[in-house]
């Protein structure tokens, strides 16, 4: 399956995905992104130019980890910069709008997680479990 991303919600995902990352930055926010999160950042990151192809549901699930903890930071980031500054400063939009992309790509793979969870219990006769989460696969 495709999960499609624009440029806009790209740029919010990479930037808030070295935003993780750094971890000085988001210590100062509150938010640090525990060992799994982080690593599953680091695998994604690579992936942020362009639509992600997405064979299982367990890829998937790592996919959204990453993106929930990216979100996670970039909700922080927006909080501060509204706190420290205004809701209409520049800077407190702009967090706005990273944070608002990144979000909208997070309830997307939700959605898709939804669909995927439904048809390996229809093909199968069950929910899916660790081991169908693995290998069922779902072609571009």
């Amino acid at each position: 399956m495709i999960l499609h991303c624009n440029y806009e919600e790209l740029s919010a995902l990479r930037a808030g995905a070295r935003s993780v990352l750094e971890g000085d930055a988001a210590a100062e926010y509150g938010v640090i992104a525990p060992p799994e999160r982080r690593a599953r950042v680091e695998a994604l990151l690579p992936r942020l130019n362009g639509d992600l192809s997405v064979e299982t549901l367990a890829e998937l699930r790592s996919v959204a980890t990453g993106v929930d903890a990216i979100v996670a930071e970039l909700r922080a980031e927006m909080e501060a910069v509204v706190g420290a500054t205004h809701p209409a400063d520049e800077g407190a939009v702009a967090a706005y709008f990273e944070f608002a992309h990144a979000l909208s790509v997070s309830l997307r793979i939700r959605q898709m997680r939804m669909e995927m969870e439904a048809l390996v219990e229809v093909v199968t006769g069950r929910p899916p479990d660790e081991e169908t989460a693995r290998t069922f696969r779902f072609p571009d």
